[in-house]
């Protein structure tokens, strides 16, 4: 999420809009994130979810035979929201399996840090105990990579209604 994405107001042309940077310090400093998934007959799926951001970067954790898992192995199409710093956050893209070990452990440092999740890095994957409803285990990380972003002010800070799109 770190390429600087075109940036226009959702109120009126030449209004003020936010950037993104500041949206990626927002989705930073959130803990719980709703992730949507598209099912293979279409219908949408959501779960929250726990996830960290590396290098401007969003990240997450699926067990793959979860629902959340097995939809983006057939289809990667997903939707990150959250309310974060006041901001409410919409980001689409595609979410795409971290092998790489440094990202690997970069994600797992913040994990431990943000949530106090230790894991173990296996196979490309992360090994850990987790919450009863995240499933036994490993644990697929994944990047989200935007194709379009949606941000709204949502009181407690002075952020006007903005939507980035990504190249």
């Amino acid at each position: 999420m770190s390429d600087e994405p075109e940036t226009t107001s959702m109120v009126s042309d030449g209004a003020a809009t936010t950037p993104w940077a500041d949206a990626v310090a927002a989705l930073a400093a959130a803990d719980t994130y709703w992730l949507s998934t598209v099912r293979p007959d279409g219908r949408p799926h959501v779960v929250p979810i726990l996830g960290v951001v590396v290098d401007g970067v969003f990240h997450f954790a699926a067990w793959p035979g979860s629902v959340a898992g097995q939809n983006l192995a057939s289809d990667p199409r997903c939707v990150v929201a959250v309310n974060a710093g006041g901001i409410d956050l919409a980001v689409e893209g595609r979410a795409t399996a971290v092998r790489d070990e440094p990202v690997l452990q970069a994600a797992a440092e913040r994990y431990l840090e943000q949530y106090d999740w230790p894991v173990e890095i296996r196979d490309g994957a992360f090994h850990a105990e987790g919450a009863p409803t995240a499933g036994p285990g490993p644990y697929d990380v994944y990047a989200l990579t935007p194709s379009k972003a949606f941000g709204y002010g949502s009181g407690e800070g002075d952020y006007n209604p903005t939507r980035w799109r990504f190249g």
